[in-house]
């Protein structure tokens, strides 16, 4: 093995992106990567697959050895990056799902987290409704948000959402925006997606 990423007590999704930073940085060679559940078995293999790599996976005892072969760099995928460049992420919510909103919390903070460390960041994040909490003041994930302004992601949230919830004076990461820009944002991108 050219590389191990021992992957073992780490929460999702921390799994595959430690498996995708090794992948990242390898033209070809071999990766294990050892997961303590089943889960992160499945996540980690179909990262793998996606990035047309080969893989095996080996359980003992209680872990999963995931045996990972990269060759060549697949031509395609500067392709799919560049229709990635005009995605615009709409958050409606400061938590991702519905049910448990503890759960939905950490789904969230998990999402966020993810986008610092995913290989082609969005153009816009749009937060309305309750979703400029995110943005404001006591949220969790402002490290991340401001890691990804400083990457060049805009960050937009909804004057009147603020003014509602009283927190236009606690913004601290990105600019207020109003209805027509946001409107205007949405109609221009290329590829969407509401939370």
């Amino acid at each position: 093995m050219n590389h191990k990423v021992d992957a073992r007590g780490l929460s999702c999704p921390k799994p595959v992106i430690e498996t995708k930073k090794v992948l990242d940085s390898l033209n070809e060679g071999s990766i294990l990567t050892i997961v303590d559940n089943e889960v992160a078995m499945h996540n980690v293999s179909k990262l793998v697959q996606s990035l047309n790599c080969q893989v095996e996976v080996k359980k003992e005892k209680e872990d999963f050895y995931i045996y990972i072969t990269k060759g060549d760099k697949i031509e395609d995928i500067e392709c799919e990056i560049e229709d990635e460049k005009n995605l615009v992420i709409l958050f409606g919510k400061d938590i991702l799902g519905d049910g448990s909103e503890e759960l939905g919390k950490i789904l969230m903070k998990g999402y966020i987290y993810t986008l610092t460390e995913y290989s082609s960041y969005p153009k816009t994040l749009l937060f309305l409704n309750s979703g400029v909490k995110l943005t404001t003041e006591g949220s969790e994930v402002l490290d991340y948000l401001k890691l990804l302004e400083q990457e060049g992601v805009e960050i937009l949230s909804c004057g009147t959402c603020l003014d509602y919830f009283h927190l236009k004076d606690k913004l601290k990461v990105g600019s207020v925006t109003n209805m027509y820009t946001i409107l205007d944002t949405l109609h221009s991108a290329k590829n969407r997606i509401t939370l």
